[in-house]
């Protein structure tokens, strides 16, 4: 298989051009590419001389195949759109770039024939492994993308006997709900969507079990979507329904988005009349118009604890399932009432 160009353009450069303009053979130019073979320094350097004035580039692909280890690792995602996993896949695809990983984006519609169609791209490239982004991919993709062996890494989802890595969902709302507490509020309100996600549902779980708790009873509201335009819908259910809320957690920054925009129209000041707290931290929130409080989970530790697990699970295949918790931390702005909390700039 030629795995280079050479001269001729249209053509990658050969690893037999190399040696032949280096003077060496074949299998020197293999050796001066393979991390600890054995090849004579001034061959070594010869080759990557000759290699440099070519633009040789060993072709990775091939030698996966030959060593039956393809290097891909499949991002499976829907909604790769939206602002947090957007910075989630880079962030991922940055992590795994540097362990020598090339990250193959999978993109989850919603029609059956999505579905079908992810599944035959994770099994016939044979990923090295597989990192679920969302709770949207069914269990049954989940399921078959394991019996096929390959190693799997779920992210804010869990399901039995599988590696996962979660942002602290619990301790999160828990901490929305304090801050919210401060204001002196008393009408409580969440707002989610209608068929959550694990982790979108954990966060509407524990807020309304924090209020429960200190005597308050949580409104929840629920839209189609978990987005802007769901946001806004929840915001108009939740004003139609009764006396409006002066507290509002929302399951994620967009809904807060949506929602805040949708309070404003409706002449209710912020924070004045009603405080509003998302989650995720995206850039949009601490833009002049939103200055929003929320709660910042972190793409980058997020990816860091993926490649850990995969390195662990690589190296021990038999091992216990392992799962990484991520810290949240509440960034305090303008859409709170800040009676003992600090606002960031």
């Amino acid at each position: 298989m030629s795995d280079t160009r050479d001269s001729n353009p249209g053509r990658f450069v050969s690893a037999h051009a190399v040696a032949e303009l280096a003077g060496v053979s074949r299998s020197a130019v293999s050796r001066a590419f393979t991390p600890g073979a054995s090849i004579a320094p001034a061959t070594l350097a010869r080759v990557r001389e000759a290699a440099a004035a070519l633009g040789y580039q060993v072709n990775d692909l091939a030698r996966g195949l030959l060593a039956n280890r393809s290097r891909l690792v499949g991002l499976v995602t829907s909604d790769a759109e939206t602002p947090f996993r957007a910075q989630m896949i880079a962030a991922l695809s940055h992590a795994l770039i540097e362990r020598s990983n090339v990250p193959a984006i999978i993109s989850i519609g919603p029609t059956a024939d999505d579905i079908a169609n992810a599944t035959r791209q994770l099994l016939r490239y044979r990923a090295e492994a597989t990192v679920f982004l969302s709770g949207s991919p069914p269990t049954s993709l989940v399921e078959l993308t394991r019996r096929n062996g390959q190693p799997l890494i779920l992210i804010n989802r869990a399901e039995t006997g599988l590696d996962s890595v979660h942002c602290d969902d619990r301790d999160g709302a828990q901490q929305a709900f304090e801050a919210l507490r401060l204001t002196g509020a008393s009408r409580f309100a969440v707002i989610n969507r209608i068929n959550p996600s694990p982790s979108l549902f954990a966060r509407e779980h524990a807020f309304a079990e924090c209020a429960a708790a200190s005597g308050f009873e949580a409104t929840i509201v629920r839209a189609a979507l978990a987005d802007y335009d769901g946001g806004r819908e929840a915001a108009r259910q939740l004003l139609e329904s009764g006396p409006a809320p002066d507290a509002v957690f929302c399951v994620n920054d967009l809904m807060a988005f949506g929602t805040l925009d949708h309070f404003r129209g409706a002449g209710l000041r912020v924070p004045a009349d009603v405080s509003v707290i998302g989650f995720d931290d995206v850039p949009v929130a601490a833009w002049a118009s939103y200055r929003l409080t929320t709660l910042r989970q972190d793409p980058r530790r997020i990816a860091h604890d993926v490649v850990s697990i995969l390195d662990r699970r690589l190296a021990d295949p038999d091992s216990p399932p392992i799962s990484a918790y991520v810290p949240v931390e509440l960034v305090v702005r303008e859409t709170v009432r800040a009676h003992g909390l600090e606002v960031v700039s």
